[in-house]
């Protein structure tokens, strides 16, 4: 099953010198993930000062920029995974690093090999 691991932190939680050897251990951790066969896809998210929002609403077009709401926490990067169970997912969330100083989210993906959807280079 497919899973996305939403990765939420606030927007100082990495300063210069936790960040890069947080983005290594992730990046071992896409490798080891890779080697199971388990790994899609991962990438960090730009800051949230490059956001961008669209809404079309009856028709018109709303494009606005910068976060949708003031929280604590903001979206800051995802893990595509493809694991047998839930627990395999949980247990993945666990190691990231991004779970230490913020929040992951594990959202499993609905199915839509049966639907004609054209392959996408992640698949």
């Amino acid at each position: 099953m497919k899973y996305i691991l939403l990765s939420y932190a606030p927007e100082n939680a990495w300063p210069p010198e936790d960040h890069l050897p947080a983005m290594q251990r992730s990046i071992e951790l896409c490798h080891d993930l890779a080697a199971k066969g388990q790994y899609v896809h991962a990438a960090p998210l730009q800051p949230i000062d490059k956001t961008i929002h669209v809404r079309v609403r009856e028709g018109q077009s709303f494009v606005s920029d910068g976060p949708f709401a003031e929280t604590k926490e903001y979206l800051a990067g995802f893990f595509l995974i493809d694991v047998p169970t839930l627990e395999d997912a949980i247990k993945i969330a666990q190691s990231l690093p991004g779970s230490t100083r913020g929040t992951t989210e594990i959202r499993p993906l609905i199915d839509l090999s049966h639907m004609n959807m054209p392959k996408s280079n992640f698949s």
